[in-house]
């Protein structure tokens, strides 16, 4: 009887244990996006929003080595890599998108479902969508919605994901697919501790919404 109760005793500690680990991680995952946002929202030189972000990228590097079989660091990583991207610009900001996207591949490769909102699929949908196309860069506007539209299965109400699938339906000129996802976008839930986001990421629906509501006229 023993020796039967020892396999599921053994599991349940190994279960313990990840649960344990998981736990002490989220307080640090917290501190990125706390930090992403501000990088992202609050800082408005490009410069000092560049140099921000690769604190943030830096501080998840460390994160993602101490824990190589979580895929939250890297998406992390790759969140901050893109808007150091957005802040260079240029030749340096593709070089930065491109370790974005391998990033968020490996993410991928872990644990698509990673920080449970469509993360890494509305990451990966909006580098597609941004990013030139061939032979600059790797953009590709048939990728972008694939990603986009799984971002949207995974979380259908998200701020983010309806934002990006905004933003990438504006670029198609498909201005009435846009409103409609904009609009989803602004009246997305609030998500707890993450207000500065919701609230930088709802101005620029906002925004992006009279632009598209402008072109119906």
């Amino acid at each position: 009887m023993t020796r039967k109760l020892l396999p599921a005793l053994s599991l349940t500690l190994s279960l313990m244990a990840g649960a344990a680990r998981a736990d002490a991680l989220d307080p640090r995952l917290d501190g990125l996006a706390r930090a992403w946002a501000h990088a992202n929202y609050e800082i408005t030189d490009k410069s000092a929003q560049g140099e921000a972000a690769a604190q943030v990228a830096a501080e998840a590097d460390a994160l993602a080595k101490q824990n190589p079989d979580r895929a939250e660091p890297l998406v992390w990583e790759a969140i901050a890599k893109a808007t150091q991207a957005g802040a260079k610009g240029g030749l340096g900001g593709l070089a930065l998108a491109k370790e974005s996207r391998a990033l968020l591949e490996k993410a991928e490769k872990i644990n698509p479902a990673a920080l449970g909102d469509g993360s890494v699929y509305t990451s990966l949908g909006s580098l597609y969508a941004q990013v030139p196309g061939f032979p600059i860069g790797f953009g590709d506007p048939n990728k972008a919605r694939a990603y986009l539209r799984k971002a949207l299965a995974a979380n259908p109400n998200g701020v983010d994901p309806n934002f990006f699938y905004g933003d990438f339906l504006m670029r198609q000129n498909d201005y009435a697919g846009a409103v409609a996802a904009l609009k989803k976008a602004i009246a997305a839930p609030a998500r707890p501790g993450r207000e500065v986001a919701d609230k930088g990421r709802k101005a620029q629906a906002a925004a992006l919404l009279s632009q598209a509501q402008a072109k119906l006229r």
